[in-house]
């Protein structure tokens, strides 16, 4: 039993049954210090309480790492994590995490952490349905150095040329990379793209076939876009989910905690 509730008990005898507080608390078992101990922090804990399920509730997806973060680093709140996450229990906000089974796999070789902007670039491409059951896709660009999204490009078909024209748009704003990091898709070793790079001077590093792990932070970054909005909403046309894509790509890169940049998102990490 809590110290909270024998605390209650303790009051109510003294209250009721005429029990001395030296009596009631030896009774319950605690001691006189927290019997009379009386919250100071309530009507800040309710804020909390209130902060934490319009996060939750808006953002689906964030577990008590994510909401913390994000109260720590993007309201600047200087609560402590330990009250954040007592009031995050007692409102039944864990989110299930269904177990898996433990599979023994062979220890992927490590990425190299790039040490500024633009050094390398990671590319892919994401797949998912309108409401009329017409297929569509994501090209997702990122920049691995902070996990900085670049670009999302929806289109139902993204040819070579498609795929060429996002990373010029991006050239016109930022400064080329210098090596893109991608699978072997057809639209990635066509000679489009390959002329493109090597007129460019961009170094592509492939990586080996059925070894995803290999591009790791872009695939990390699929996941991220897949449960936070793919996955949570049913578009009806394509310039809905373009629209969206771009919305949530600001606030990916200005609000959304990273826990790669120390829990800041990337465009706050220094």
């Amino acid at each position: 039993m809590k110290p909270s509730r024998r605390r209650e008990m303790a009051q109510h005898a003294v209250a009721n049954h005429s029990v001395s507080i030296r009596v009631a608390c030896d009774a319950f078992s605690i001691s006189q210090t927290c019997y009379r101990y009386q919250s100071k922090l309530s009507d800040e804990n309710a804020l909390v309480a209130s902060r934490l399920l319009d996060l939750t509730a808006k953002e689906s997806d964030f577990g008590f790492g994510q909401c913390f973060l994000y109260l720590r680093n993007v309201e600047k709140r200087e609560w402590n994590h330990k009250r954040v996450y007592r009031i995050y229990c007692e409102l039944a906000l864990n989110l299930r995490i269904k177990p898996r089974r433990r599979l023994k796999r062979h220890t992927p070789e490590p990425l190299k952490e790039p040490i500024k902007s633009n050094q390398v670039w990671s590319i892919d491409f994401m797949h998912d349905q309108l409401s009329d059951g017409r297929a569509y896709r994501l090209f997702n660009v990122i920049d691995d150095y902070r996990r900085e999204g670049l670009a999302i490009e929806a289109g139902f078909s993204l040819p070579a040329l498609r795929v060429i024209r996002t990373l010029n748009q991006l050239l016109e704003w930022r400064d080329k990379p210098q090596m893109i990091r991608c699978d072997n898709g057809p639209e990635f070793i066509s000679h489009e793209f390959t002329r493109w790079a090597q007129n460019h001077n961009i170094r592509i590093e492939y990586i080996q076939p059925g070894k995803p792990q290999q591009n790791a932070y872009i695939e990390r970054h699929n996941r991220t876009i897949r449960y936070s909005w793919v996955s949570k909403h049913l578009f009806d046309t394509l310039e809905e989910v373009q629209d969206y894509a771009t919305r949530w790509l600001w606030f990916y890169n200005h609000e959304r905690p990273h826990k790669a940049n120390g829990g800041k998102p990337p465009l706050m990490a220094a």
